[in-house]
């Protein structure tokens, strides 16, 4: 290389030097702003989640001194109905253990009401309302119309719903209710077929099917 190109060359690195210390000169605060900005973050999102943690923690406390307040199943429900939770999601947690207390008290439509708050409530998440209509449905088993309860389980025995499979057994318990002896051993043979169903779903299908008189397959049926 001769000593003209080298010359150009240092020349022309002392030119990029330049431009380079001229750029951060005039724009460097912006990489310092982005700095700020992504360490502001991360410590907001610690402290978010700080203080999520220590208010999940502090309605576990609550819920477990109100299921501690009593012997009687009545007064743990007082003393759960005082408990605030702060997300929606804890609202509904601490509405399925109300509930579950006011049922065992025997205060059967206070519970459903409980949870009536969950199903009617659009600000927490859908699987919660699924699980809360449930809950009511089953609970008022001896007080709604079977139609209207048929109703209820129909709309959740859909695909795409987590609860499809035990709803479908809700259903077929609907139909023995009603005396539609064949159509609820029709829905017990789909349960004992459905991928999505529980070893224990379907060997409580499978008993109900044989105390029903029918076999656990059409083809058997027939033959």
């Amino acid at each position: 290389m001769s000593n003209t190109d080298s010359f150009i060359e240092e020349v022309t690195e002392e030119v990029r030097r330049d431009r380079l210390y001229g750029y951060l000169k005039r724009y460097g605060w912006i990489a310092g702003l982005v700095i700020v900005l992504i360490v502001g973050a991360a410590a907001f999102n610690e402290y978010r989640n700080a203080q999520a943690d220590a208010a999940a923690q502090a309605l576990g406390d609550a819920m477990l001194a109100g299921l501690r307040e009593d012997d009687e199943a009545a007064a743990r429900a007082a003393a759960l109905s005082t408990v605030e939770a702060g997300t929606a999601e804890g609202a509904a947690i601490l509405a399925f253990l109300t509930a579950g207390v006011q049922a065992d008290a025997e205060e059967t439509a206070q519970a459903v009401e409980t949870l009536n708050t969950v199903s009617n409530n659009a600000d927490i998440p859908l699987i919660y309302r699924q699980v809360a209509t449930f809950k009511a449905l089953t609970l008022q088993a001896d007080t709604l119309d079977i139609d209207a309860r048929r109703a209820g389980f129909e709309a959740l025995a859909v695909p795409g719903v987590s609860l499809r499979v035990v709803a479908e057994e809700q259903l077929a318990l609907i139909d023995i209710e009603s005396g539609n002896v064949d159509g609820a051993i029709e829905r017990f043979r789909a349960i004992l077929e459905d991928a999505e169903a529980t070893t224990g779903l379907q060997r409580r299908a499978l008993q109900a099917i044989v105390a029903l008189g029918g076999s656990p397959s059409a083809d058997e049926a027939n033959e």
